[in-house]
């Protein structure tokens, strides 16, 4: 059974059609998404598990006392605020990446092992060195997400074609088999990695210091870059690798650098707030819907989507539960679910 490529297909932007010609969509739609993304932020911002009036909050930006309502503001809701868009710009951005190198509609930022790679960097730091700083684990996992991607590549590579979409997947899914099962064979043979692999493995923009965001900012504003530059390029191989070569596209440079970026966006996100699935997903879906094909643009569309849908499911998180909260990936992993089913049903399928 095989699934109708939206990535790869006219037929994706039916939706965009009833808002105009591209010239005129695409600025306005980007407009609206600074505007949508300025009042997620101040939602981030205004709500919480602890209530506070929007006078409170705007004397605590304005003019900070050392109270309880600054020191909440200041040394919780705006640090993970920023966390989030962080998160998810990279996630948004490393899904294009995903779907369109793979040609695969239902691609994903951690299929390629990345997000496998870097749960088992932490898990090794915390079983073979004893780290157990939040901050420590934030290198573990940007090293092995970036060693992971780089043996996906050369293993994708092996062949006389270089990688192609199909190899790329098939060594990503081997690859994440074989990390995965590395992980469970640790946490379940010592208690303290199950500890804080159980911790860190939800998924969550809570707890998390402001360091934490410093130290992923330069990876992600790297991942970013590259995946600025892999733009053009993903138009050509959109057309398919032969197509591309004729127009002068150097196929096997251009999948390395979306490679890369892949390791350096997924790799700095789960990093700093562990895996989160479905954003990246959905950001390039719900954004193609708008952009249509050209990944110029779809590209800082599913950026800035990746970051509105993170701190509306981070917001709907801690205010679901009173005083409580509900982390982010769980938010974003039921909500995903049914986005996931609209999505297979709407793609054409195929018996093979």
């Amino acid at each position: 059974m095989t699934l109708a490529d939206p990535a790869a297909s006219p037929a994706a932007p039916g939706m965009a059609r009833s808002f105009g010609s591209p010239r005129v969509r695409r600025p306005l739609g980007l407009a609206a998404l600074v505007v949508l993304l300025a009042l997620c932020v101040a939602a981030g911002v205004l709500f919480g598990s602890r209530t506070l009036a929007p006078a409170e909050v705007w004397a605590a930006l304005t003019a900070p006392d050392g109270g309880e309502a600054s020191t909440v503001v200041w040394s919780l809701r705006v640090p993970r605020t920023a966390l989030g868009i962080v998160v998810g710009a990279a996630l948004g951005a490393a899904g294009v990446l995903m779907q369109s190198h793979t040609r695969n509609p239902i691609a994903e930022p951690g299929l390629l092992g990345v997000s496998s790679g870097a749960a088992l960097g932490v898990v090794l730091g915390v079983y073979l060195f004893g780290i157990t700083e939040l901050t420590g684990y934030i290198w573990l996992a940007i090293g092995a997400a970036g060693l992971t991607a780089a043996v996906v590549f050369a293993v994708a590579s092996a062949g006389s074609r270089g990688p192609t979409p199909v190899t790329l997947v098939l060594a990503g899914a081997a690859m994440t088999a074989l990390l995965t099962g590395c992980t469970s064979a640790i946490v379940l043979l010592d208690q303290a990695s199950l500890e804080v692999y159980r911790f860190w493995r939800v998924g969550s923009l809570a707890g998390r210091p402001v360091e934490v965001l410093w130290q992923v900012l330069p990876f992600v504003a790297a991942g970013l870059a590259l995946a600025v530059a892999n733009a053009p390029g993903l138009n050509a191989l959109a057309l398919g690798d032969d197509v591309a070569t004729s127009l002068g596209q150097r196929v096997r440079l251009t999948r390395a650098v979306g490679v890369l970026g892949v390791a350096l966006l997924t790799g700095a996100a789960v990093a700093a707030a562990g895996p989160i699935a479905f954003l990246g997903l959905a950001a390039p879906h719900i954004a193609r819907a708008v952009t249509g094909l050209d990944h110029r643009w779809l590209l800082p569309f599913a950026t800035l989507l990746g970051a509105c849908l993170i701190l509306v499911a981070d917001v709907i998180g801690r205010v679901i539960r009173g005083n409580g909260e509900v982390e982010v990936g769980i938010v974003l992993a039921v909500l995903g679910g049914p986005f996931f089913i609209v999505l297979i049903r709407r793609s054409r399928v195929i018996a093979s």
